[in-house]
């Protein structure tokens, strides 16, 4: 599963822990797959009726402008695509999110450790376990243009139940059973 079709996933498990969830907030930024990746959530929110409110960042200037425009838009929700600037501003997105009372889904596991909602993404140990062959390949002489691309296989999902608490939302069992982790 590439990112831009992760972050489909990613709405679809927002809309299942939230089953009313009916306007998202998508903050993104164009770094990367930004761009790819918010047409692939417009797609899976026609597929899940869910209306988008599209929130395009480019720089630390533009988060207290874009938080405050989010809320006008009176969401339900907030999904963060991936970006080091999103990354980057963690702490800020997080403490907004709370504040409003918006249940948010995001593609860094690290994200929920720090009070996000949920997370869905491609599991980093596994992507290192796997990195380890094509590093000893390359050290004895292959060339890395030559080997195989892959993709991640595993993939975690991560609830934090304390976020939820705070939110005052009830995740469904069949999503809780799913998750790989249940963050207390």
């Amino acid at each position: 599963m590439a990112g831009s079709e992760l972050i489909g996933k990613q709405l679809e498990l927002l809309k299942e822990a939230i089953p009313k969830l009916s306007r998202v907030a998508v903050l993104w930024s164009p770094v990367a797959s930004g761009a790819r990746q918010l047409r692939q959530t417009q797609s899976a929110a026609k597929l899940l009726g869910v209306t988008l409110q599209s929130h395009e960042v480019t720089g630390p200037s533009d988060f207290p402008q874009i938080l405050s425009t989010i809320m006008r838009g009176r969401p339900n929700g907030l999904l963060i695509v991936n970006s080091p600037l999103t990354s980057a501003y963690r702490p800020i997105i997080v403490e907004f999110a709370t504040k409003q009372r918006l249940p948010t889904v995001f593609g860094v596991k690290a994200d929920v450790e720090a009070g996000g909602l949920i997370s869905y993404a491609a599991s980093i140990p596994d992507m290192f376990r796997r990195a380890a062959p094509y590093v000893d390949r390359i050290l004895k002489g292959a060339k890395a243009g030559d080997l195989p691309i892959e993709r991640p296989t595993k993939f975690e999902l991560v609830i934090n139940l304390k976020t939820a608490q705070a939110l005052g939302l009830t995740i469904p069992q069949s999503v809780l059973v799913r998750a790989d982790e249940i963050i207390q």
